[in-house]
Formats: structure tokens, C-alpha cells, sequence
């Protein structure tokens, strides 16, 4: 686990609006320090599965004096969109963005429905193959999607269907997502589906296994990540793939989810290519 972020050799703090503040000095050196840390990254192997929890989008509105909390999400739509770009760069086969959980559903619903107002904006840009990535990725929503409303479950259907032949790579967005109501909900469906067999508690409780319940899942097919990276300066991983992160190596970085730049990402991959996964052994 490494929490980021303040190298002390490495100071670029800088706002996620950096054109109009930098100046072409510290704009040029940005740059620079930016493509030599690419450099150092693409020279190692890259993890396949990079899962990201995208937080702070509320606490930076509120920083920059932004009239509403839905400025922030905007902002961090935005932010979703380069991260995937990044991740694309790197041809990182697997990612997935945690972007509702399901204790968010609980925010007023002026700011859910101008949450879900972006997210339809996002999901039919998909859709549409407007999203301007440099690899096409099939989409999946993973989580309790019945807690959306009717019209983003269907743009979410749509975005699935149009990217299903879209290669090997993937982007998984969590959304109404939870990892205690994940594991809840496949041990509910592995009792349901065993016992309709026939199988009494007694027998299934004597010969269970993690591979039994692995394929009720969400996404059962989903590859454990191995770096989760989460933004706003949060230690913690809030319930993000409680099943799926057993091994995985942790990264926390300072900025705050729309304020996440291109280095802050290149460190946290620096970080897991510096380390010795033993994976418990």
C-alpha cells in the first residue's frame, strides 16, 4: 500500500485548470517531467486491471467556489473521460471506475438527477461512438443497476450492446455499487440456485468454497485488479471489490478526483511496478 502523494522531489500541486494559471515556464517543465515519467512507466510491465475510486468530486466544488455540488460531478466526468485515455495509452486491458456507490444513493435528488443527467450524456456518447478513445473498450455497468432509474438502465443497456464487439479491452463502471451488498447478493443467489436443487443447508455449508460463489457475482468474470488507486486523500477503500481485492495493491493519492492529473496517475503506476507482489505467499 503507498499513500501518495507529495514526493518531495515532485511538487507539480498545480489545479486541474492548469492552461490559463501555469505559466508557459512551468507549463513547458510540466510537459517534460511528464513524458520522462511516461518513459520510466512504459519501460516495465503494466498491471492488467486497474481499478480507480473516483472521489472528491463534491469537496472540489466546494474549494473552487462552484455553485453546486453537480459542477464537481461535471468536472469529474470530464476526468473519467482522460483517465480513460491514459489507461488506453498504457493499453491497460481492464479498467474499472467506481463512480456511485450505494450509500451515494442517498444524496438529495436534485443532486442525483443532475448526477445521472451527466452520466446519460456519457452513456450515449458511448453509444453513439463519440467517446474519441484511442481503444475502442466494451462497457459494463456492474452493480445494483434496479436502483437507477428506468432511463439510464436502458442508456446503460445500449452503451453495452453498441461496444459488446468492441475487442478485448474493458471499462467497468460501478455504479449503485456496493462490495458488501455484492457478496451479499451472490451468497443469496448460490443458496437459492442450490437449494432449488435440492441440496439442504447442511450439505451446502459442509462443501462450500470461494469457487462457489465466485459465479454470482455481479461480474463473475471480472479479473481481480491488480492496483486500485483511490483520489481525495481517503485511506481506506470504502467497500470497492471486497471480493475481488484480495491481492490487489493499494494506491491513495492527495488530489481530489476532478484535480487528478496524468502524473498523479504515471506515480501510482510507477508505484506498483516498484513493488514485490507476493499475493500472501
Amino acid at each position: 500500500m503507498a499513500y501518495n502523494s507529495l514526493d518531495r522531489e515532485e511538487t507539480f500541486r498545480g489545479p486541474v485548470l492548469r492552461s490559463p494559471l501555469m505559466s508557459p515556464m512551468s507549463s513547458l517543465a510540466y510537459r517534460w517531467y511528464a513524458q520522462q515519467l511516461k518513459q520510466e512507466v512504459v519501460a516495465k510491465p503494466v498491471p492488467k486491471h486497474v481499478a480507480l475510486i473516483a472521489d472528491g468530486n463534491r469537496r472540489f466544488a466546494k474549494e473552487r467556489g462552484l455553485s453546486e455540488a453537480s459542477d464537481g460531478h461535471r468536472y469529474g466526468a470530464e476526468k473519467v473521460n482522460q483517465v480513460v485515455k491514459w489507461c488506453d495509452e498504457l493499453e491497460i486491458p481492464a479498467v474499472t471506475l467506481w463512480v456511485l456507490s450505494t450509500d451515494n444513493l442517498d444524496r438529495s435528488a436534485d443532486e442525483l438527477e443532475r448526477f445521472f443527467d451527466l452520466l446519460r450524456e456519457q452513456l450515449a456518447s458511448v453509444s453513439t461512438g463519440q467517446s474519441n478513445h484511442p481503444l475502442r473498450r466494451q462497457v459494463r455497468a456492474v452493480g445494483q443497476l434496479d436502483l437507477l432509474p428506468e432511463d439510464v438502465r436502458t442508456g446503460i443497456e445500449q452503451a453495452e450492446h453498441s461496444t459488446a464487439q468492441d475487442g478485448e479491452h474493458r471499462l467497468n463502471i460501478a455504479i449503485a455499487y456496493g462490495g458488501r451488498d455484492e457478496i451479499l447478493y451472490a451468497f443469496k443467489q448460490m443458496l437459492k440456485s442450490r437449494a432449488d436443487k435440492g441440496e439442504s443447508l447442511e450439505d451446502i455449508a459442509g462443501n462450500l468454497s470461494p469457487e462457489d460463489i465466485q459465479p454470482y457475482l455481479y461480474a463473475p468474470d471480472l479479473p481481480e485488479p491488480e492496483l486500485i488507486v483511490r483520489t481525495s486523500g481517503e485511506v481506506r477503500l470504502g467497500g470497492f471489490l471486497l471480493w475481488q481485492s484480495v491481492y490487489s495493491e493499494l494506491y491513495f493519492s492527495d488530489s481530489l478526483w476532478p484535480a487528478f492529473r496524468k502524473i498523479d496517475f504515471l506515480r501510482a503506476i510507477r508505484s506498483y511496478q516498484q513493488r514485490d507482489r507476493r499475493q500472501g505467499r
